[in-house]
Order: structure tokens, then sequence, then C-alpha cells
């Protein structure tokens, strides 16, 4: 007798379906998945509430928001046709890519064949890997001019300090060092959004960019405001090959921020890097920080900022948590400043 599939906790269910259990509960949360519960209180996940979970992985994964994925498993699968095209697309690209590059491999066996090496540095060209981006640059006051240089950009990268630790200065100078990048300071929406909504009216395609992630994100459950089309302005535009922002919280409540960064991590041209100055724990979830992210942390010595791995027990792991704080906190405390008084 075939004793019954085991019922499995949200940290093994979270492993099993490649997500963590913070996804687990958000999904719970938007009534998607309905985990049992033990007699303790503890939750239990079903092989069908497995078999669902995974579904809701593999659509978002597709790209839909948590609003879409519920009308797709309601019967409704109006989402589901762009979103697969988009995948169907990205696979030909791919297609495409590999298709190539086994040609060459066919051209260098011929090449073999007939006695001839390959020309130097062409198997590296073809079996290596991309060189990964980066930046050189001396760091401005309250640093002493050192050479900083980050050798690995990722798709995001996150900066982070304490108060006083100079990283808005370490953000304006990186902005000045990336070729061709833009910086997106804090009085990106002082104008109460005008001058994003002149950009979108003066770029209809900069319109239709905004609307799909206003939409996207709306499904996720961020508000829609001034701040947030503001700083989408400034993201979705085409001209720059890196956008560093300041403070990217700013005027964004605790949903949108979670919406905000699920959707960057979503985005369609990852080899566009972002530097996001934060100190919100929405923002930076350490226990979140994918493959294709970094951590740039400004020290309040003001030693050079040096990157740190989103592992409790790295060297920095600790001062960077402590810089993080909830929304609200960060609500609460926007504007404050560093003070200490004098001493007689």
């Amino acid at each position: 007798m075939r004793s019954p599939a085991p019922f499995l906790s949200p940290s093994q269910a979270a492993r099993q379906l490649g997500v963590s259990p913070k996804a687990l509960r958000l999904y719970e949360q938007r009534g998607l998945v309905t985990p049992a519960r033990t007699a303790a209180g503890y939750r239990a996940y079903a092989p069908a509430e497995i078999n669902r979970a995974a579904e809701i992985v593999a659509l978002r994964r597709l790209g839909l928001s948590l609003a879409q994925v519920a009308r797709v498993l309601g019967g409704d699968a109006e989402d589901l046709g762009p979103a697969l095209a988009n995948h169907q697309k990205t696979l030909e690209d791919r297609g495409r890519e590999l298709a190539v590059t086994v040609e060459k491999v066919k051209r260098l066996r011929a090449d073999l064949a007939q006695g001839k090496a390959p020309a130097a540095g062409e198997l590296s060209r073809l079996l290596g890997t991309p060189a990964k981006a980066g930046v050189a640059l001396e760091l401005p006051w309250p640093w002493g001019g050192e050479r900083f240089e980050l050798h690995d950009i990722r798709a995001l990268n996150f900066i982070v300090g304490p108060l006083g630790s100079g990283k808005t200065r370490f953000a304006e100078r990186l902005a000045q060092a990336l070729p061709g990048a833009t910086l997106l300071g804090l009085d990106r929406a002082a104008d109460g959004g005008a001058a994003a909504r002149a950009r979108m009216e003066a770029d209809p395609s900069l319109r239709s960019r905004i609307d799909a992630s206003l939409t996207w994100l709306v499904g996720e459950g961020a508000m829609r405001s001034e701040a947030l089309v503001a700083l989408l302005a400034g993201l979705e535009a085409a001209e720059p090959t890196a956008v560093v922002v300041d403070m990217v919280e700013q005027g964004l409540d605790h949903a949108t921020q979670e919406a905000l960064v699920a959707h960057l991590r979503r985005r369609e041209s990852p080899a566009r890097p972002l530097f996001l100055m934060t100190r919100s724990s929405a923002i930076l979830d350490l226990a979140a920080v994918g493959a294709d992210e970094i951590i740039l942390f400004c020290p309040a010595n003001h030693s050079p900022p040096t990157v740190v791995a989103p592992y409790p027990g790295s060297p920095g792991y600790e001062a960077v948590a402590t810089c993080l704080a909830s929304p609200d906190v960060r609500a609460r405390t926007e504007g404050v400043i560093a003070w200490r008084p004098r001493t007689a």
C-alpha cells in the first residue's frame, strides 16, 4: 500500500519550487494558495498546493503580475498570450545565437580537418564568458581621492550606507564615471510630475512603456503616484546606458516598493545596469538578493566602498543590515540628519 505524499513545510516547499518562503506568504496573502495548518498551527503544503504554487511560479517567470496570475488561474487566459509571445521571442533569439555558435564550431572543425589551427583568441571568444562591464573612479569628498574600481557591474547594484557615509556623493560620482549614465536625483518629482508628463507627451513610446509598467505594478499592489510615475519616466527612458537613482524608495509606500523591485527584476533589458541607493528593507531584502545583483556598502569611517555578500557572517553583512529599515520607519525618519553635539 502506497503511503500518502508528505506535506511540506514552507521552507521545504520554497526550496522545491525555487522561490523564497516570503514569496509563498505573498501568494497566500493574495489568495492564490491556501496551505493547510498542522495541529500546532504551522503551515503545511499538500501536493495539490505544491502543484498550484508551481503553476504560479511558472506564470511569474513569464512576467505576469500577481493580478494577472490570479486571472489566469481563474480561467481568463487573456494575459497569457502576450506573455507566451514574449517568451517565444526570447527563445527564438537564443536559438539564433546558438545557431550562429554552431556554425562557428563547424567551421573550426572543418579548418582543423584541413590542418588549419584556430586563430589566436578564437577559441576563448567562442567558449569564454563575455567580459563583465566595469567602472573606475577617484572617490570624492569625504574620501581622499582614493581609486575605486568595480569590475563586475550587475543588472541591479544596490548602494547602502549609514547617514554621513558619503553614499550620495559616491552615487553622483558613479553617474559621472559610467559612460552615458544618468542620475535620477531626489528632485525627480519636485514639480509635481510635470516634467515626467511632458516627456511622456513628447515620446509616445515612452508613455506606452510607462503605462505598461504601471499596469503591472498596480497588479502587484503598487499605488500609482506622481513619485512613481516620475521614477518610471527616468527608468524607462531609452537614452541612458546606466541609471543611478538617489533613494529609490522616495515617496513610495511599502507595497509599491516591493512591487517596484519585483518589476526591476523582470526587466527586458538587464544589460542596462541600475544603481539603486536605498536604506529600505523592502527595496533591499537581503534574503532575496539574486545572482545578477550586488551590494555596494559605504562604511561610516569613510574607508572605500566595498562589495558585501548577502549572507549572514560575510564581511560587512551586519553593517549593511543595520543601515536598512522598514518603509514605515524610513518614512518617519525621512530628512533626518546625523548631528553630534560639541563637547565642552
